[in-house]
């Protein structure tokens, strides 16, 4: 069976776009989507009963968010099959755990309001930091970008992973999917030490700018040949870098390094930066250390 498209929903009209990016995303993949509300209640709200139902209030309202969500996704994508659940946990643990059955998981960037805005406000910075599989934080602005995006265009972020870049392959995949053109950034910086006007440091920016070129060219080598690519090697921070591009594509996937026995959050500099900053929707995708 297909791994499905799983997307926290929480009744907020940011969880309602990530659903909306998520059914186009299962659409385009061909695979089921898992819509799933995760949340203690009781803890901040009790076990107050719902009139005429026999159960806890708050489950009540979490179940017709869900059922109001997998019904919007329908009329969205008709042809995706779709499944719900109300998981009374926390929605960190929850998300994280539903990663491992999953080929991404979709989330908004803003829960409720209030305390649980808060909380949930944490949900996509922590479940990106430790999910299994590729994480697509959903942003304000981002809605029907996936079917038809405004620029066509999805950028990556490249490391020194080389061809073994997991989230090289992401953004690949995302690319022939959605039948966009590819950007793929390497950024690169002269150390301070090196930017001197010493005749024997005169080269140094162009070595460094030559480096960065061989790294782009090395990763790109097994890029299939019908992929639209663009590269471009841009001097500066990683993170300023792949924010300026995040204005020109709809989808900006970068990797995250993740070390075995590390207990916690492992996300990255970059990644923290772009998730917080991008101006388009972020696919944060784990890379092994």
């Amino acid at each position: 069976m297909d791994m499905p498209v799983v997307v926290g929903v929480d009744g907020s009209e940011s969880s309602l776009r990530a659903a909306d990016w998520a059914a186009d995303e299962a659409a385009l993949r061909g695979t089921p989507l898992r819509l799933v509300y995760a949340s203690l209640w009781e803890r901040y709200e009790g076990e107050s009963l719902a009139e005429d139902v026999g159960k806890p209030s708050e489950q009540v309202r979490a179940e017709d968010i869900v059922r109001v969500a997998a019904e919007r996704a329908r009329l969205r994508q008709p042809g995706v099959e779709i499944s719900t659940d109300v998981l009374p946990e926390e929605p960190e643990y929850a998300l994280v755990r539903e990663g491992r059955g999953a080929c991404a998981l979709v989330l908004g960037t803003r829960g409720r309001g209030g305390l649980v805005g808060m909380l949930l406000g944490s949900v996509s910075l922590t479940v990106a930091a430790r999910a299994a599989c590729p994480v697509i934080v959903v942003r304000p602005g981002n809605d029907n970008q996936v079917q038809a995006g405004t620029r066509r265009r999805v950028t990556v972020g490249v490391g020194e992973q080389g061809t073994d870049s997991a989230a090289l392959r992401f953004a690949v995949q995302e690319a022939r999917l959605r039948r966009a053109s590819l950007d793929a950034v390497r950024a690169w910086r002269c150390p301070a030490h090196e930017t001197t006007d010493h005749p024997l440091l005169a080269g140094a920016p162009a070595r460094h700018e030559q480096h960065a070129v061989e790294v782009l060219d090395k990763a790109l080598e097994e890029t299939p040949a019908d992929v639209d690519l663009h590269r471009r090697t841009v001097e500066g921070p990683a993170r300023r870098v792949l924010l300026n591009a995040s204005h020109d594509a709809d989808l900006l996937v970068v990797g995250a390094r993740r070390h075995q026995g590390h207990l916690g959050l492992q996300l990255g500099r970059v990644a923290h930066a772009v998730l917080h900053h991008s101006a388009c929707a972020v696919a944060v995708v784990p890379e092994s250390a």
